[in-house]
């Protein structure tokens, strides 16, 4: 089973079935904020919705397309950290996260997404990790600019959030431009 270790307090470790009722909780109790930037919270009702989200995920995870996980702060599950997609050719991961609204704040998600993109450069020998969010999603989008990835431009229309469209910045980090200190 895949567990990474982040530092004394924090870890990543591969989603499983077993999770499915504390990503669901979690999902309940913070879904009038998570639904103003994620576009899943309305189809995502019941323990099984999330039950066959994890099996979408384990099935990506054994093709070696995705890696999905649930961050863990001190010894409980707050959010769930991915590599979205992994493209092979292109040598590319997609930095995907959410956080439970209560956990906010304690620096667990630039954590995060520090240790996904060394995982990224460092294990899995890609040349570039890319993080998409909302225009308006500041608090997302303070990840990979405290990170130092480059805000490479603006795609307009990008995603439907449940009533209206809404554009993106993509942030991009390439291996020979990571700086781990």
């Amino acid at each position: 089973m895949f567990v990474y270790q982040i530092d004394e307090e924090l870890s990543l470790k591969l989603t499983e079935l077993s999770d499915a009722e504390r990503i669901f909780e979690l999902t309940d109790e913070s879904r009038p904020y998570l639904r103003e930037w994620l576009p899943w919270l309305d189809t995502t009702t019941k323990v099984e919705d999330t039950r066959a989200f994890i099996n979408i995920c384990r099935k990506s995870y054994a093709e070696n397309k995705g890696l999905h996980t649930v961050i863990v702060y001190r010894n409980e599950i707050v959010g769930v950290a991915s590599f979205n997609e992994i493209d092979w050719n292109n040598k590319i991961a997609y930095i995907g996260y959410w956080l439970g609204q209560q956990y906010q704040g304690n620096g667990i998600m630039t954590r995060v997404a520090k240790a996904l993109t060394d995982y990224a450069f460092h294990h899995l020998k890609l040349n570039r990790v890319e993080i998409r969010a909302a225009v308006n999603n500041h608090k997302s989008r303070s990840i990979p600019e405290r990170l130092g990835f480059i805000n490479e431009g603006q795609i307009r229309q990008h995603e439907w959030l449940y009533d209206h469209y809404v554009d993106h910045i993509v942030y991009g980090m390439l291996a020979k431009d990571w700086k781990t200190d």
